[in-house]
């Protein structure tokens, strides 16, 4: 018999149904929220135990399209490969649920959650973590604790709390924060873009283009928001749920244990040989120098013992070294590498390196390499995908591709398809460069970072080389962002926080998380906590020391952005506003005008009827500039003819093979427009000023030349006139 459990939770109603589906598994709930329903189930397998000391854990998060009554799009009417969507939640539903589980827990469990109903106004990402959890929290696996996600918007200064799609149109904050009711989680964060009306005269106002940066008060203040939020929900629904756990099956946590003795030799004997490996590790991600000493101790110690082997030797010599790196970060204040707490690496900066591409800059940073390569597209050129809850398909005309090759790492592994690990990386990457872009620029742009050494928050010099790549490609963008890694070591009651981490710190600290912004504020943040908690003031404390090695890094890329020299290969755009009122004449009769400029200066051509503004770009330079000066000649001629049109019928005027003296006024491409007599002016084609083929106006007329023509023809404002001579 199934039971549910119902909360008001946030204004709203939340129904959990146990017992009634997936009874299978060891844990299983139907979650339901507005229209949304979502199963979320787990099943670990008892009897298949792993040999290694980690969890085997597998989050799979799946969208079935029928919750949305549509059909895939494609031509396989089947959910086949998951979205970019699904991928980055099943991530995030892993990274906020994997601490739960004990130290030695190795049997092998897969949580999935399935979107059986979709609702526009329901945080899907939100709700799906949710149910992962009450699954877990009332199967008879050996966890006893609830995790919640909450998600936190900001319209007009006021935090809203799971915000409706349409409210998260107008927030200028994305905040998601994943924690129980007493620890935080996990913690992503992005800034959203917005437009704001300036008065620049009494009358005339115009929008600019807002970043929306956050500061570090602020966003402490957002997390406190949630804070207090996640321990509402969580201690109601472990009140909720104790009726319906399932009796905990005794399993063994397998403890891992390495002889005290071969670890005590390794400190006593071997301490001053870690220290060497050490300092090399701090110069890679690799634990070759480890591996190769535990080889040599194994080799020297305990040749002759067939109870100890490599492996023993390894971890023994792995678990001297953290403690090692983690005394020296607490008590000396000094870094593997010598670097002191608040260093940042070496940083070096090239840009436009690559000359086929629209923009290129190489960021380095210590052993960390990022290649971020720009290109520009057209406003058509974007990534198409679906959106669940969206009838329509949508368009991406940002995206960040981050690429993580094996060599990065020196390791020899061919490259496959992107990971979970990628798509997080690009994901953050975006997050933190997008709101800097002008809302204005409807250009598709893509950038790829290929990642040529890796020791140490890659993803950061993706910001940091990706926002360069942006300036070095003219795209206009409110100001430079630059990435920082921030670690933490805790032991005991002391802490230290760490800048510009490497991944020697990464593994062996308590927390990571990287910070993106501006010189104004924090565009974008990530946060793993490996402690089970943070306290806020500490919280606060590393943002603030985030915020001086972001500054330090801004000044660099500052410096290298005075030297970039745009790609010869840059697309040449030039902008310029008509009378809107001229924009159908510069289309022409279903499109013949322009299609003809495209065509005769190979470019391309946006026009917005509204405002009246014309974009126009090519490959070509002159082409571009050509075309615009052709787009104002039509424009000009069509406000001329309508102003010496006022009160004149040129149908009574002029007549057909009527022979008349005019003056040139201008010239262009194809043709002249000549000053006719009794008022107006009249256009003499290329094609009707000599029997001979001319190549170029100008070589035959020039601007102020009195010339004979005759009228051929006169269609309303329009008169058409070709050379005495043919």
């Amino acid at each position: 018999m199934s039971t549910v459990c119902e909360f008001e939770l946030n204004g709203k109603d939340e129904i959990f149904e146990f017992n009634k589906v997936a009874k299978q598994a060891n844990g299983s709930v139907l979650a339901r929220l507005g229209n949304a329903v979502v199963l979320a189930t787990v099943v670990s397998e008892f009897d298949n135990p792993v040999e290694e000391d980690f969890t085997p854990l597998t989050v799979q998060y799946v969208e079935k399209t029928y919750a949305a009554a549509k059909l895939p799009g494609g031509f396989i009417k089947r959910e086949a490969k998951p979205s970019e969507f699904e991928t980055l939640t099943s991530r995030v539903i892993d990274r906020s649920l994997r601490p739960l589980f004990p130290k030695g827990y190795v049997y092998p469990t897969t949580i999935t959650v399935m979107v059986l109903s979709a609702d526009r106004d329901v945080d899907l990402q939100a709700l799906a973590l949710n149910a992962a959890s009450a699954a877990l929290y009332t199967s008879n696996l050996p966890i006893k604790k609830s995790i919640a996600g909450v998600r936190i918007g900001k319209i007009d200064n006021e935090y809203i709390v799971n915000p409706t799609a349409d409210q998260m149109q107008e927030s200028t904050l994305d905040l998601y924060v994943a924690g129980s009711k007493d620890e935080l989680l996990m913690i992503e964060m992005k800034s959203i873009s917005s437009e704001e009306m300036v008065e620049v005269d009494i009358e005339a106002f115009t929008k600019i283009h807002k970043t929306n940066e956050v500061n570090e008060d602020d966003l402490v203040e957002a997390i406190e928001v949630a804070q207090n939020v996640l321990k509402e929900v969580n201690t109601t629904y472990e009140n909720g749920f104790e009726t319906v756990c399932k009796e905990q099956k005794s399993v063994e946590l397998v403890e891992f244990t390495i002889d005290e003795a071969i670890i005590n030799n390794v400190r006593t004997n071997y301490n001053a040989n870690v220290k060497d490996a050490i300092k090399k590790l701090a110069k890679s991600e690799r634990a070759v120098e480890l591996k190769e000493l535990a080889k040599y101790i194994l080799e020297k110690e305990y040749k002759e013992n067939e109870d100890i082997n490599l492996a023993q030797v390894y971890e023994a010599v792995s678990i001297v070294k953290k403690e090692i790196v983690r005394k020296m970060i607490v008590e000396d204040k000094v870094r593997a590498d010598g670097r002191g707490l608040k260093d940042v690496r070496p940083i070096s900066i090239e840009t436009n390196l690559l000359p086929s591409t629209h923009s290129s800059c190489l960021f380095t940073r210590g052993e960390t390499q990022a290649l971020v390569v720009g290109t520009i597209a057209g406003p058509k050129d974007g990534q198409m995908y679906e959106v669940l809850t969206d009838k329509s398909t949508s368009m991406e005309n940002f995206m960040v591709h981050y690429n993580f090759p094996g060599f990065s790492v020196g390791e020899a592994k061919p490259m496959f398809g992107v990971g979970r690990r990628e798509l997080g990386h690009g994901n953050l990457g975006k997050k933190a460069l997008e709101a800097t872009i002008d809302k204005d620029f409807n250009e598709t742009i893509r950038l790829v970072s290929e990642i040529l050494e890796s020791n140490g928050s890659s993803s950061m010099a993706t910001v940091c080389g990706g926002s360069l790549a942006l300036k070095a490609a003219g795209i206009p963008i409110s100001g430079l962002v630059a990435g920082v890694a921030m670690g933490m070591v805790v032991e005991d009651n002391n802490y230290s926080v760490l800048t510009d981490i490497m991944g020697l710190e990464d593994h062996d600290g308590d927390m990571d998380f990287k910070v993106a912004g501006t010189s104004e504020g924090i565009t974008a943040l990530q946060m793993d906590i490996k402690l089970g908690g943070i306290e806020l003031s500490v919280l606060k404390e590393a943002l603030l020391q985030a915020k001086e090695g972001r500054l330090h890094i801004l000044n660099l890329m500052e410096e290298a952005a005075k030297e970039i020299v745009p790609s010869d290969a840059l697309p040449l755009v030039e902008q310029f506003a008509i009378d809107p009122g001229k924009i159908m004449v510069v289309i022409g009769k279903a499109g013949s005008t322009i299609k003809e400029i495209i065509e005769k200066f190979s470019v391309s051509i946006d026009l917005d009827r509204d405002s009246g503004n014309v974009k126009v770009s090519g490959e070509h330079k002159q082409n571009v500039l050509d075309a615009c000066e052709h787009i104002k000649t039509i424009s000009n001629n069509a406000t001329s003819r309508k102003e010496s049109g006022k009160n004149i019928d040129f149908g009574k005027l002029y007549t057909p093979e009527e022979v008349l003296e005019g003056k040139v006024e201008r010239i262009t491409d194809f043709g002249a427009f000549i000053s006719l007599p009794k008022g107006g002016e009249g256009l003499l084609h290329i094609s009707k000023i000599s029997k001979e083929r001319v190549k170029n106006v100008s070589d035959v007329l020039s601007v102020g030349e009195e010339v004979k023509i005759k009228v051929l023809n006169v269609k309303k404002d329009r008169i058409e006139l070709a050379s005495t001579l043919l």
